[in-house]
């Protein structure tokens, strides 16, 4: 057919590509894909067809979801918007309206309010218990309890969850297990090798690794992710095309910015230990035998003015996340614990003292002497 100018230029980039050998996959960037015939569109909710609409998947979320399960040692993942989202998604194919869950006090601010505040909208009860004390957590279990959820590392004072005890009382109780391994990831520990259930990433961190990008994989079972991914689906929190690739370009360099990085803020972490002005310092010893981790919590000493410490920190940005290239700091009071109770604070040891540090890929020495300076100028 002849064309006008106006439908040439819609329609001249149609072209096949599939003889094209890509060495890195191409980005999808597209809302929807098309049918030859009404037949084909059926084959799609036949099975026949993988894809219709991005909200309902797309190759490069796919890809990205079964990439971290490959690496967490899981069945099946299912990349989301965010890593909130993605606990959202893995939570609600394990719980509804009036069911119980048991989670740990010392969790991300924000997993702690979408489990107090959100869920709790929906129907669904949250017990916050010191997960340390396994008797509380029995204590916690109710008739119509279905989930114990935690952290693999918790945010901001990193204490290591007891997988195998976490594991031995879900079956126990006959209950569904989930943590977020954000801050250890994959490179450090597998928990869904280990018997949990559901394991959630904020992949905006380590995972994507540079900052620039805003992404959650939850990974489990086929049974669970199937119905993780049917959330995702209805509620709308499905990742983009592009910041999926994003994603899956950043895991390539996973492990060696998570050796460096590890390696570096166990070199801070001893030089801050031997620090008067540091009243404590929270960093793990026992995480992996590959490292200990990329974040470093301290607690500085009263001498210390916390507003000259964070207007002396140079080239060390404040920001509220973690887990890029570069080394950052927060302030748990300010920004992530900050909708918690005084007393929620006061309980998991949240005061206007205290520091997250992000650990980069810079030298240590470097990091070392900014964090000294810093210090030196708040007394």
């Amino acid at each position: 057919m002849d064309q006008s100018f106006e439908t040439k230029i819609v329609h001249h980039s149609l072209k096949k590509t599939n003889h094209i050998r890509s060495k890195t996959t191409p980005i999808f960037q597209t809302s929807a894909f098309t049918f030859s015939s009404l037949e084909e569109l059926e084959g799609f909710y036949q099975g026949d067809e993988s894809y219709l609409y991005s909200r309902t998947g797309n190759p490069n979320t796919d890809e990205l979801g079964q990439m971290v399960a490959n690496l967490e040692g899981a069945p099946s993942g299912v990349a989301t918007s965010s890593g909130l989202s993605a606990i959202l998604a893995g939570l609600l194919s394990v719980v509804s309206s009036g069911d119980h869950i048991v989670a740990a006090e010392d969790i991300y601010g924000g997993t702690h309010h979408l489990l107090k505040e959100e869920l709790k909208n929906l129907g669904i009860e949250t017990s916050f218990v010191n997960f340390a004390d396994q008797t509380a957590i029995r204590d916690a279990i109710l008739e119509n309890t279905k989930l114990l959820y935690s952290e693999t590392v918790t945010n901001p004072f990193l204490r290591v969850e007891q997988i195998d005890t976490l594991v031995k009382l879900g079956k126990d109780y006959n209950l569904y297990t989930m943590v977020d391994n954000t801050f250890a990831t994959p490179y450090l520990l597998n928990p869904y090798q280990e018997g949990i259930d559901i394991v959630a990433h904020s992949a905006t961190k380590y995972l994507g690794g540079h900052s620039d990008v805003t992404a959650g994989v939850v990974v489990g079972s086929e049974e669970l992710m199937t119905k993780a991914r049917q959330k995702v689906v209805n509620l709308g929190s499905n990742l983009s095309s592009f910041e999926a690739w994003l994603t899956c370009r950043g895991i390539k360099t996973l492990a060696l910015r998570m050796e460096r990085q590890s390696a570096n803020a166990k070199q801070l972490a001893d030089a801050l230990y031997q620090n008067s002005n540091i009243k404590k310092v929270y960093y793990p010893t026992d995480l992996s035998s590959k490292g200990n981790g990329a974040i470093v919590t301290i607690e500085l000493a009263d001498t210390c003015d916390i507003h000259r410490f964070f207007s002396s920190l140079g080239w060390v940005k404040i920001v509220p996340t973690l887990a890029g290239v570069e080394t950052t700091v927060s302030y748990p009071l300010g920004t992530s614990h900050r909708a918690l109770s005084l007393e929620e604070q006061q309980n998991i040891g949240i005061n206007q003292q205290v520091v997250r540090i992000s650990i980069g890929i810079e030298d240590a020495e470097d990091i070392i002497k900014q964090f000294d300076e810093a210090i030196k100028a708040s007394v």
